[in-house]
């Protein structure tokens, strides 16, 4: 790819020295333009296939167009707001114009992190980023240090996901555009808490994505669940990779994110000799250099494949985390006994034990889900780079009914998940409203404005869960009231067993934080193993100056199970009353205890 400037913005509407610039890539036009106030201007030609005008007369708010060969006229593929969603025009935004405040910020240490997914149409009554910076004390009590908002690129209507964004450089404008996110996250590091940013990089939503008219963005090379990928290595591709390279450039440099999470990345389809992920983390890295703050590229990945978080001196693609769904698979069979779809591959109490260890469950085995061996060892790979879970939007949303734990599980079995996850080697991440049992769904939805698109998606839904025909309709993903069901309940956390629950988050968090053998998230050191007993699990951590051993029991039965020799102390009960358990107020220190049913037992051992 052509030399790409890592320290500004060179596509779409850009300010410098007082001086408007457009750069379109439009590399098959014979002619491009700038609609505007009922005049055009003409963009002069640039190598490689781009486009440009200096010095336009258009201010901060003004709507424009681009004019493609004296014909039809469409939205900047670059723009930066979309204040009348993806069909309207694009409006001119100075990224550069918000008055910072978090001058004295430092990104925190990627193995302190503590990650909290958020939805920003349904975190808060309002739907929009001004209804998170409400909540962010919340967060701060509760012990997370990280947010992580679901993607925010320009979608049609009011109501998404976030998975269908069209225009990847816009921000939402019914979430409060652009300047709305920079107040965000001003707001988010005054707190002390980082921000990771997730965007979508393997593909574009069907509504209002014109992308394609403008040049090859798309081939179809090869074939994905959305049509033909985004085009990373065939015939025009240079122009693609710089686009979306400039994306991720812009939320770290001026927007001030810390992190961002990189959707379905499994499904970059890239073949060349330097995959667009290591060519990506090159750039973030010089920006690094260049800006001397800290920022982070985690991925989700569906190939237990290593080179993804390799670093770029050992020809990886240098992530510096992944999600890992394996372990949600292990723990939700473990939990629930479910097995179908891909679940089916998990045994349960077993390989949860295998995930605490060796971080990918399959790492070479046959895997009937798959038909063929799957996945590499993870052998070298430190506990950071895995991120785990027991919930999060892809986990409750797929679901038909979109059911989160709190109605699939019972009350301790809610708090021994929670367990299983912040006491991991691993860095955790919840998924909102988790910490005080939301009861509301979280169901999938889509506010498509044309109708042919909406039915194919109301039909496709439908299609999908046909065999679950026999437990009911799956909720119509294009109606306002599936969006609406499900928004947090922010009357719940002070209520009953959800304030129980919202303050054992709170220390087991707090935990987390301040034990040295659970703050780093260290896989040396680390047994994991089923017990003797059915559905039980010792986990053990080590520091140099402490130990851990959490005792878990998964089954319906109280069961003994062995201390190993030492003056180990009991922190943590979670059967015990003042957590609305069923156990015992105080526990003997003896070389045996009996753990309650669904529940467990957080032990330690300080090294003198």
């Amino acid at each position: 790819m052509q030399h790409l400037e890592w320290k500004r913005r060179t596509l779409g509407a850009t300010r410098e020295e007082g001086q408007l610039h457009i750069r379109v890539w439009a590399p098959e036009a014979r002619r491009v333009e700038v609609a505007a106030q009922g005049k055009t201007w003409p963009l002069l030609r640039e190598p490689y296939g781009y486009w440009h005008a200096s010095g336009l007369p258009l201010q901060d708010g003004n709507r424009y167009k681009i004019r493609l060969n004296g014909e039809q006229e469409w939205p900047d593929p670059a723009s930066l707001a979309q204040p009348d969603g993806p069909h309207g025009a694009s409006a001119v935004f100075d990224t550069r114009a918000y008055a910072w405040k978090d001058q004295h910020w430092q990104n925190p240490a990627l193995e302190d992190y503590i990650i909290y997914e958020v939805h920003t149409g349904t975190f808060s009554e309002e739907g929009t980023f001004a209804g998170i910076e409400q909540k962010l004390d919340h967060l701060v009590h509760l012990g997370v240090n990280a947010i992580e908002i679901m993607p925010v690129a320009q979608f049609p209507g009011q109501r998404n996901w976030g998975y269908d964004g069209v225009f990847p450089f816009a921000v939402q404008n019914s979430y409060g555009g652009a300047e709305g996110l920079q107040r965000l996250v001003d707001a988010c590091h005054q707190r002390g808490l980082a921000v990771v940013l997730d965007v979508v990089y393997n593909h574009l939503g069907p509504e209002g994505n014109y992308l394609g008219l403008f040049g090859p963005y798309f081939t179809n090379k090869y074939h994905t669940p959305w049509g033909g990928a985004v085009n990373f290595d065939d015939a025009g591709c240079d122009g693609v990779r710089r686009y979306f390279i400039e994306n991720a450039l812009m939320w770290l440099r001026d927007f001030h994110i810390d992190a961002l999470r990189l959707d379905a990345v499994h499904a970059i389809k890239d073949f060349g000799p330097v995959h667009f992920l290591a060519e990506l983390r090159d750039y973030v890295d010089k920006l690094m250099t260049e800006t001397g703050r800290k920022h982070y590229l985690i991925v989700e990945c569906d190939l237990n494949d290593t080179r993804f978080l390799e670093p770029r001196s050992q020809q990886g693609f240098g992530m510096d985390s992944q999600w890992i769904d394996e372990f949600h698979h292990a723990l939700r069979v473990t939990a629930t006994g479910e097995q179908s779809g891909y679940y089916k591959d998990f045994t349960g109490i077993g390989h949860l034990a295998k995930a605490y260890r060796d971080a990918y469950v399959y790492d070479g085995q046959f895997s009937e889900h798959r038909q063929k061996f799957f996945g590499v060892k993870a052998e070298n790979t430190p506990g950071k780079q895995f991120i785990v879970f027991s919930q999060n939007h892809d986990q409750v949303g797929n679901r038909m009914f979109g059911e989160r734990s709190s109605t699939l599980v019972s009350f301790e079995m809610l708090k021994l998940m929670a367990g299983a996850v912040l006491l991991s080697p691993y860095l955790p991440m919840l998924f909102m409203g988790e910490e005080w049992g939301e009861s509301n769904p979280f169901l999938y939805f889509v506010s498509h404005t044309d109708r042919e698109l909406a039915a194919a998606v109301r039909a496709g839904r439908k299609k999908e869960f046909a065999a679950f025909h026999a437990k009911g309709e799956a909720p119509d993903p294009v109606a306002e009231d599936t969006f609406l069901r499900s928004k947090l309940q922010w009357n719940l956390p002070g209520q009953a067993k959800h304030a129980v629950l919202l303050s054992f988050y709170r220390t087991l968090i707090a935990l987390r934080r301040s034990e040295p053998s659970l703050r780093h998230p260290e896989r040396n050191g680390l047994t994991a193993a089923p017990g003797e007993a059915p559905k039980t699990l010792t986990l053990r951590r080590r520091s140099s100056q402490q130990e851990a051993l959490c005792l878990m029991n998964f089954s319906q039965e109280p069961v003994f199970m062995q201390l190993p020799q030492g003056a180990w102390k009991l922190r943590l009960h979670s059967s015990a009353p003042e957590w609305q358990g069923n156990g015992p107020a105080n526990v003997a220190g003896a070389a045996a205890v009996e753990v309650q049913p669904e529940s467990f037992m957080l032990y330690f051992l300080d090294h003198v």
